[in-house]
């Protein structure tokens, strides 16, 4: 009886060994806000803000994010314009190479302009960083939340910015690029806050404006034909922050602001239920075996929390429409068993 017990004991073990090696649980770390990803020969590169550097984890599975190995790539010199509050980092392999975009200042928010990196190694964490300075159009405007990406043989950037000089509201631009870290045209606003989800966004402090209207944190996702450029609306220090979607076409004219339709409602809110708040700042990816789409995003626990470090990132797969859109569903529950990402 007792051997039977142990027999028995024994398989319970295995089967919760086996269970919990094939689920996780969000979030992926306890903090981390504007979360980034990219999967590159085998190999899951992560990045988040910190503000005082630039940082990469790399791991084989991304729900092992808290055990993975990580590098400091990059710290700023002191006393240059891109020395604090390093916001929204982004790792991109591009032509051969690897770039990360960031926003940086010189410790005031009215200078935040947009940087790059690049590093010629086949590891991103191994290798030389090289500073190739600030990336962005002639206007020369405040300017967060880059990215990059490809469409029909043309590199494009997309960003946040102010359309003067003055804080009050950001717009989303696009950009053609000649390469990685040279813009080749003249900024396009394609989006600004309209509706309003997009418009909460008063603010308590005398070093701002009264009052906020945000659009930022532009993603480009595919899906065949299409292209669907999904965004963060309202104030982070909001629990209303969400997910706004652009549509167009892949053989579209992408910097004719007429040629994106922009979705009449949110498609990605908070879910107080669900003890999710403020979900926003995303990023995309793929399971290891190519069949799943993820969407890796940030997400406060409780109310009120605003834009500090209790944002924390979590991740959760996503299906697709009938009209070929994205369904990203509801955010789901912290601690909530979740398939891995299939292998």
């Amino acid at each position: 009886m007792k051997k039977l017990s142990l027999t028995f004991y024994l398989f319970i073990l295995a089967m919760m060994s086996c269970l919990a090696q094939n689920t996780f649980t969000n979030p992926l770390l306890s903090s981390g806000a504007d979360p980034w990803v990219i999967y590159h020969n085998g190999y899951y590169y992560y990045t988040n803000s910190t503000g005082s550097n630039l940082v990469i984890w790399k791991t084989k599975r991304i729900t092992d994010l808290n055990k993975a190995e990580k590098k400091v790539i990059w710290t700023p010199p002191v006393g240059t314009t891109h020395s604090k509050e390093l916001w929204a980092p982004e790792l991109h392999f591009l032509q051969g190479k690897w770039y990360m975009y960031f926003a940086a200042d010189d410790g005031d928010n009215n200078h935040h302009r947009l940087y790059v990196l690049e590093n010629a190694s086949a590891d991103p964490l191994q290798g030389e960083w090289t500073f190739k300075g600030q990336i962005g159009d002639s206007t020369n405007k405040w300017a967060i939340d880059v990215s990059a990406f490809e469409n029909k043989g043309q590199l494009y950037l997309i960003w946040a910015g102010w359309e003067g000089d003055t804080n009050g509201q950001q717009n989303i631009y696009i950009a053609k690029m000649k390469d990685p870290y040279t813009v080749s045209s003249q900024r396009v606003k394609i989006s600004s806050p309209e509706y309003p989800w997009e418009k909460y966004g008063d603010l308590h402090d005398d070093k701002n404006p009264a009052h906020v209207n945000v659009n930022e944190g532009p993603e480009i996702l595919k899906h065949g034909n299409k292209l669907f450029l999904i965004y963060s609306a309202s104030g982070c220090w909001t629990d209303y922050y969400a997910l706004g979607m652009l549509s167009t076409s892949a053989n579209s004219n992408l910097l004719d602001a007429a040629s994106w339709r922009k979705s009449p409602e949110p498609v990605f809110k908070q879910s107080p239920e669900n003890g999710v708040y403020a979900p926003g700042h995303n990023s995309f990816f793929k399971s290891p075996n190519g069949k799943e789409d993820w969407i890796l995003y940030h997400a406060n626990s409780k109310p009120g929390q605003g834009c500090g470090h209790d944002r924390s990132p979590r991740a959760q797969k996503f299906t697709w429409n009938k009209d070929g859109s994205p369904n990203f569903g509801v955010p789901l529950k912290a601690g909530e068993p979740l398939p891995v990402p299939a292998e």
